[in-house]
């Protein structure tokens, strides 16, 4: 089997490019604040929600009562998880890394298109490796900061109580490689955004309006045709709500909807930034 040499050198341009972008993130001032914030942040939750709300989750008294204003089968899972600390983890971390997803991947491309060096960058590397490259540097940087607040709960886990390091490196595994998923089409979207936009600040907007508006459609077309209510799949994180009441191997039933979003949308910036002018 005869190697391709132009294969070869794209998949090369695309790792370089992916581990600049991740060196460019943790050494550049701007995102060496930014990650900062982020850990201040983290740290708070991780010292206040979710260390406090973990110590409730084990109470059986508090369960009788959440249970009893939710309904026994909208949190059932949440009870169930062997380490109390991941259980809250999850709630939280399904909501805000999507967030921060938004505002960290804003900036993919929009500096670059309004200093005129993404045309720059375009002459000595494929357009695909670029965007590619970019993606991937992207979802390296939010896996490794994911990663680094799952080693933290699960530190706080095992330091309230040592037998459960086992069931929290299990749990922390499967949380990780969940919530990466999750995160691959909202970096997806992202992508295409800043390629359209002139600064970060006006990709996120885009991002706002188009959440808003993708939402408003699709509710007004359910509400007149309830027979294609599978449309709430087009929007990014729409299986979120859904994710929190699972637990295990089970909360893997929902990974297909982000892979499939993820794919569609790669798909359709590979064609944007091969048919745009830059």
């Amino acid at each position: 089997m005869e190697n391709n040499p132009q294969a070869n050198s794209t998949i090369k341009n695309t790792l370089l490019l992916a581990q600049f972008e991740v060196k460019k993130m943790l050494f550049n001032p701007r995102g060496l604040i930014a990650l900062i914030a982020f850990s201040l942040v983290w740290m708070l939750i991780l010292l206040y929600p979710i260390s406090g709300a973990s110590t409730f989750l084990i109470n059986p008294d508090f369960r009788t009562v959440i249970e009893g204003f939710f309904g026994i089968n909208a949190v059932s899972e949440l009870f169930e998880w062997p380490v109390a600390e991941l259980a809250v983890y999850w709630i939280a971390a399904l909501y805000l890394f999507p967030l921060f997803s938004i505002f960290v991947s804003a900036d993919q491309f929009a500096s670059d298109k309004a200093r005129g060096t993404l045309r720059f960058l375009t002459q000595r590397v494929g357009r695909d490796s670029l965007f590619f490259g970019r993606f991937i540097g992207h979802m390296l940087l939010q896996s490794l900061l994911l990663c680094l607040t799952v080693i933290a709960t699960i530190v706080l886990a095992v330091s309230r109580e040592p037998s459960l390091l086992l069931p929290a490196l299990y749990s922390g595994l499967i949380v990780s490689i969940n919530l990466i998923i999750v995160l691959l089409p909202y970096t997806a979207l992202m992508a295409i955004l800043s390629l359209y936009a002139s600064s970060a600040r006006q990709a996120t907007i885009y991002a706002i309006l188009v959440w808003a508006a993708m939402s408003i459609t699709i509710a007004i077309i359910n509400s007149y045709l309830p027979i294609i209510n599978e449309l709430k799949w087009l929007l990014p994180g729409s299986q979120i709500s859904l994710m929190i009441n699972t637990q295990g191997l089970q909360s893997f039933m929902y990974a297909p909807i982000a892979l499939i979003q993820a794919c569609a949308l790669l798909f359709a910036g590979k064609l944007y930034i091969n048919r745009s002018a830059l």
